[in-house]
């Protein structure tokens, strides 16, 4: 089984209920990780975080940092929280995200401007940020959370995928440039999941019945099934699998 035992982790986006980012926190913590819990929200939704993941893991280290990823200056100093904290990186997890549901011709400046900064440029300098750590580690992992509508459109969504369509070309120009110093960077692309961003104020069952037409898999996706493949790539197994964008949708682009 993989195993984080001594690692040390990033993960953004963290406090969302039901959400991605606190479904691969508490799955790291589960492994041994040393966990920080970075979000803009409240700081009783990290500290519900927190807690959380101290239930997979009884005795582990887990911290939070309340933080606005969106603002110019935000990337660096979380990873410069982490380094104060920890003394190390060894995974970082781009989860944050922005999301504007919005027909296209009436998006205005200030919600591009914000998704942009949140899906792109926070994911992009925090990258940069954590590079001489891991170069002075001898290597790390960097997981951007990307989408499947990265790969293919819906309405109203034409901001969000072009954000997530740039992230896994970034994943790809990381591994490239980065690889070969031991500091592996891939994407993951979840289709459908059930997470309050996606199912909103309608029921699950709901939402699994407008989606059906597209999902050979029947059901909408399970946080833990992102957070299970986040910990494959943030183990030592993979090593050979660089620059990869793994989409886990259930089916939803292959027809």
């Amino acid at each position: 089984m993989p195993s984080l035992e001594g690692r040390c982790a990033i993960v953004t986006g963290a406090s969302s209920p039901g959400g991605i980012g606190r479904a691969i926190a508490r799955r790291f913590a589960r492994e041994g990780a040393a966990v920080l819990l970075v979000a803009e929200g409240t700081p009783e939704g990290l500290d519900e975080a927190k807690s959380l993941c101290l239930e997979e893991r009884d005795g582990g280290r887990i911290e939070t940092l309340q933080a606005d990823l969106s603002v110019s200056e935000g990337p660096a100093a979380m990873v410069a929280a982490a380094e104060r904290l920890f003394g190390r990186v060894d995974i970082l997890v781009n989860n944050a995200a922005a999301r504007a549901s919005v027909p296209f011709g009436d998006y205005t400046r200030a919600q591009f401007d914000h998704v942009v900064a949140v899906n792109l440029a926070a994911p992009f300098f925090a990258s940069q940020a954590v590079l001489p750590l891991m170069r002075r580690q001898g290597g790390g992992r960097i997981i951007h959370i990307a989408s499947q509508l990265g790969h293919v459109t819906y309405p109203s969504r034409a901001l969000y995928g072009l954000t997530k369509a740039a992230i896994i070309h970034l994943a790809k120009s990381m591994a490239f440039e980065l690889g070969r110093e031991g500091i592996l960077v891939n994407a993951i692309s979840p289709g459908p999941v059930s997470t309050p961003a996606v199912v909103g104020g309608r029921s699950e069952a709901e939402m699994a019945a407008r989606f059906a037409p597209y999902l050979p898999a029947g059901r909408l996706g399970r946080p833990e099934e992102i957070a299970e493949l986040a910990l494959f790539l943030a183990s030592s197994s993979p090593a050979f699998l660089q620059g990869q964008d793994i989409v886990i949708d259930g089916g939803y682009i292959i027809h």
